[in-house]
Formats: structure tokens, C-alpha cells, sequence
């Protein structure tokens, strides 16, 4: 047993294993891997226990902002300060509560109010907050004059306003404007610089990211790649094929999500990378690309997994090795048993959510 160290455990829905020691904690999710996929020899990554957070996506309240309640989704617990959340995070954190105090927050239940969210984000080189607000208030020029005088005092270098339709919980939008700084943000993994979106997804524990990198590309360089091709699946802003892409002859990066491929695009010119292409195109259609021989694939799908027509293209066309990585451990072993003809060659946990039942896992997978 461990003692919490945020003084709103039990309340906060949150952080559910603060009471439990992290080696623990550790211990337990790398029992859970190895029973999901059958697989003894499971590596183990982990780093800092607190503070590694650097995004957070906070409710407003009548008095500030904070988490949804436990067991009870309506109800949001008013906080001070996260303790997952990295420093400058709660820097961030403390600025907003003081300045918007009793706000028009956004009532869940009445379906009214402006204030929604604040989506905060402080990578290591950056930092932004987008304020999400109701589209459908009366009160949004207001709001919008309020958040213009925050971002004359605030720490943070970029401001957004963000607009969400009052019948949905989403944090963001492809409705946004700027208020100071730009939409942009920037982070550097393995001396790579890499631009995303503040509206788009990209790893919030950046240590960890970068573990997860380098135990990629150390896989890859197992293997002979000079006359290889490499297929970067679900692939975001391109990270790992633009990290990857000295070891091979050429790289094809997918991604759905016209925002993450127009910053692929950008990363790939940014790092002065010649053999790699962006294409905008759902995974399950990968058939549609023409790709060569010998094929590697890295494989990055969200929560819910790869779609059906994704696994039986990937089956049909043999890649060399499949790196699959998840963050969903449960999906992962539903999926694997589908690549008969595939091997588990390693297995891997990154702890990247300390305090929480969630983890990652990369799964080496060669053809036998």
C-alpha cells in the first residue's frame, strides 16, 4: 500500500491506484500484458510516478476548474492542483482559476453556460490553452473579451477559443480561432522536432514517448533495412517513420486525420527528410497503396483497435516484421490472434499513465 498523494483521491475520478505502491502498480500491469498475449518475457519501461502529465483537459466550475467526479459524471471536484500534471501544467492551472473565477461555467445537466473546458497542454518546449466554449450561448462575446484580457497576463504562449455544440463532451474542434500565439505546438523527440496541432493528439508523457522511440528504432535496427520499405499505420503526425527513416530506402506515413497529415507534411520537410511520403487515407483502406518489398510495418491505432479490412490486408500482404503498438492491452490480444502467421518476437510495457489502470505495450511481430 502506498499513502495518495492528491489530497482529492476517492473523489476525482481521475487517478484510481495512488494507494498502491508504483512498483506495484508496475508489477501489475506487466502481469496483465503477459497473461492478454500468452507471453512471458515482457520488457518493462517506466519513469517518474508524479508530475509527467502535459495535458490536461479541465472542467469549469462555479469556483474554478477541475475533474469529473468519481461515480458521478455530472459532478466535477474543484482542484487546486493535479499532481500528475507536470509543473508548468499547474502553473497554467493556477492562472486560469484565478482569473475566471465564478465564470458562466457550462452546466451539464441545464445544457447552458459558456465556459466548458480548458484543454491545456505544456510540452517542453511550448505551452497552450484552448478554451473551449458553448457554441449555442448568448454570452460568447463576452467570454471572448474575458479569455482576449487572460492573454495579456497569462504564462501561456498560445490562447485559443474553441467552440462545442451544447449536446456533446468533446474538448475539441475543427472550430477554433486564435486569440495570441498560434495553433501550433512543438516538441522534439530524439532530436527530431515535431509540429502538431493544439487540437490534435500527440503523446502527453513526453519522456516516456521518447523511451518508446529509441525501443523502436533499436528493434528496427535489428534487422537489415537499407533495401526495406516502412509503413508508418495510424501513423499521426509522423513520428516514428520520420524518427525511422534513415534506416530505410522509403516511408509512407497514413494517417486519417487531415490535420495530423498536414503536420506530417510540415515534420517531414521541418527534419529535411527526402524519402518519406504523407497520405491522407482511413487504415482500413490500405489496399488502395502500392507498397513494396521487403515491407516493415509500425502500427499505432487509437483505443478501439484496427479496423477488420486493415488486419486482413496487413495478413494478405505479409510484411517482413509488424511493431504494433497499443494502448489498449485488451484490444491488443482480441487482434493478435488474427495474425496466424505471425510470431511474437518481444513484448514490451511503457508505463505512461503512473497512477491510472492504463498502459502501453509494443509487440514485435515476425513472420514465420
Amino acid at each position: 500500500m502506498a499513502t495518495p498523494l492528491c489530497e482529492y483521491f476517492g473523489k476525482c475520478g481521475g487517478c484510481s491506484l495512488q494507494n498502491v505502491d508504483y512498483n506495484q502498480q508496475v508489477e501489475n500491469k506487466k502481469r496483465f500484458l503477459q497473461k492478454s498475449i500468452d507471453f512471458e518475457d515482457v520488457k518493462v519501461f517506466s519513469d517518474k510516478e508524479y508530475f509527467y502529465r502535459n495535458r490536461m483537459d479541465l472542467i469549469f466550475t462555479k469556483h474554478g476548474i477541475g475533474f469529473r467526479q468519481k461515480n458521478n459524471y455530472a459532478q466535477v471536484v474543484d482542484i487546486e492542483k493535479c499532481v500528475i500534471a507536470d509543473e508548468k501544467l499547474n502553473i497554467l492551472i493556477s492562472e486560469v482559476r484565478k482569473f475566471f473565477k465564478n465564470t458562466d461555467y457550462f452546466d451539464l445537466k441545464r445544457k447552458s453556460g459558456t465556459f466548458r473546458f480548458a484543454v491545456i497542454r505544456t510540452p517542453s518546449e511550448d505551452s497552450s490553452i484552448s478554451f473551449v466554449l458553448n457554441e449555442d450561448s448568448t454570452r460568447l462575446s463576452d467570454a471572448i473579451e474575458k479569455i482576449t484580457e487572460f492573454s495579456k497576463i497569462t504564462s501561456a504562449n498560445n490562447i485559443i477559443v474553441t467552440y462545442v455544440p451544447c449536446n456533446t463532451d468533446e474538448s475539441i474542434s475543427s472550430e477554433f480561432f486564435l486569440v495570441k500565439g498560434n495553433d501550433n505546438l512543438t516538441e522534439t523527440l530524439i532530436g527530431k522536432k515535431f509540429s502538431y496541432s493544439a487540437q490534435g493528439f500527440f503523446q502527453n508523457n513526453t519522456v516516456m514517448a521518447e523511451k518508446m522511440q529509441m525501443y523502436c528504432s533499436e528493434l528496427l535496427k535489428s534487422y537489415e533495412t537499407k533495401n526495406a520499405y516502412l509503413l508508418d499505420l495510424y501513423a499521426g503526425v509522423g513520428t516514428f517513420g520520420i524518427i525511422n527513416a534513415e534506416l530505410f530506402k522509403e516511408i509512407t506515413i497514413v494517417e486519417s486525420f487531415k490535420g495530423c497529415i498536414d503536420s506530417a507534411e510540415i515534420n517531414i520537410k521541418e527534419n529535411n527528410v527526402k524519402n518519406a511520403k504523407a497520405i491522407m487515407l482511413d487504415a482500413e483502406k490500405i489496399k488502395r497503396l502500392t507498397l513494396k518489398t521487403p515491407l516493415f510495418v509500425i502500427n499505432d491505432p487509437p483505443r478501439s483497435g484496427m479496423h477488420n479490412k486493415t488486419i486482413e490486408e496487413l495478413n494478405r500482404i505479409k510484411p517482413q516484421v509488424i511493431i504494433y503498438v497499443s494502448c489498449n492491452i485488451n484490444q491488443l490480444a482480441k487482434e493478435l490472434v488474427k495474425f496466424k502467421r505471425y510470431r511474437i518476437k518481444s513484448a514490451a510495457l511503457f508505463d505512461l499513465f503512473p497512477q491510472t489502470n492504463h498502459a502501453e505495450a509494443i509487440i514485435e511481430l515476425e513472420l514465420s
